[in-house]
């Protein structure tokens, strides 16, 4: 797997208890439309395993977890970790000994929470950029990562096992519980055929009539078909699903833009008057949707 560096200067969430935050700052007071902050443990090392996660299990680690807690961050018997697993919350364990260490679980931390039906489709980018957009994708809530080979996809060819360890390394660090699903590279004909009409796809085009992407957004958020907020709406119906495509550092070709606006439940976006990198334009574009339509709200 990809290691992180060790933690160092994150600090606790703010308080909105009331107390004056540090440097004089006021803290935001809460009400029924702000959800507070989660508490997050920021200082101890978080590690992502396969096995099941319960009181006073122990879990056999790989041999480069075990390299990465002692060697790398200079870990000893006892010392304080917490585990995940996408399934069974997060967990406080502790470092045993051995040559080859377990992690002995002791209580959960936090429970597992549903992650937002959010997809990312992307055409697929040079390595380093890839790196970048995958983890930044992670930390921005999406819950399935898609490559999609467009007519002007420059890679062709994607080391799916460098985004899961990408993906794994991003929620470690971000406090993220589950990592997202990483599909196979498709074509751009298969990833339109193979998609639900009740999930909204927003795809980012220059050529879009409306420039403003947040006054889209909003008229996506007042359709009958757009449950608000992010896994139940007040009514208790599921939540929209939603999908986010960007296409290549070329753009799309015209039948591919042509064959987009001919589905139902799409919408296009503009992001603006600069020309954005695509690892740029997946950052812009997600915050956008989570601003309007997602967990930011």
């Amino acid at each position: 797997m990809t290691h992180r560096k060790p933690p160092n200067s994150a600090k606790p969430c703010p308080s909105r208890s009331g107390a004056p935050a540090p440097g004089g700052v006021k803290p935001i007071k809460s009400s029924s439309r702000t959800r507070p902050l989660p508490q997050y443990d920021f200082r101890s090392p978080r590690l992502h395993v396969t096995g099941g996660l319960k009181a006073d299990a122990e879990i056999t680690l790989e041999k480069s977890q075990a390299h990465y807690l002692r060697n790398v961050l200079r870990l000893k018997a006892g010392d304080g970790i917490l585990a995940f697993n996408g399934k069974d919350g997060e967990w406080q364990a502790t470092l045993g000994d051995g040559k080859r260490p377990v992690l002995i679980l002791e209580k959960q931390t936090r429970p597992q929470t549903e992650p937002q039906d959010l997809h990312y489709l992307f055409a697929p980018l040079k390595h380093e950029r890839l790196d970048y957009m995958v983890q930044k994708a992670v930390e921005m809530g999406v819950s399935r990562l898609q490559p999609v080979l467009t007519r002007h996809t420059q890679v062709k060819r994607v080391n799916v096992e460098r985004m899961h360890a990408n993906a794994i390394e991003a929620a470690e660090q971000c406090g993220v519980l589950s990592v997202p699903e990483i599909g196979e590279p498709v074509t751009f004909a298969r990833a339109l055929a193979s998609r639900k009409a009740d999930r909204l796809l927003l795809f980012c085009d220059e050529t879009a009539d409306v420039k403003d992407p947040v006054a889209v957004l909003a008229g996506a958020r007042e359709a009958p078909s757009a449950m608000l907020p992010l896994t139940m709406s007040s009514a208790g119906s599921k939540a929209q699903p939603l999908a986010l495509l960007i296409g290549p550092e070329g753009g799309f070709a015209e039948e591919e833009r042509a064959a987009l606006l001919k589905l139902t439940n799409v919408m296009r976006l503009s992001l603006g008057p600069r020309i954005l990198r695509a690892d740029t334009a997946a950052v812009a574009a997600l915050a956008l949707i989570q601003t309007v339509l997602g967990d930011w709200r």
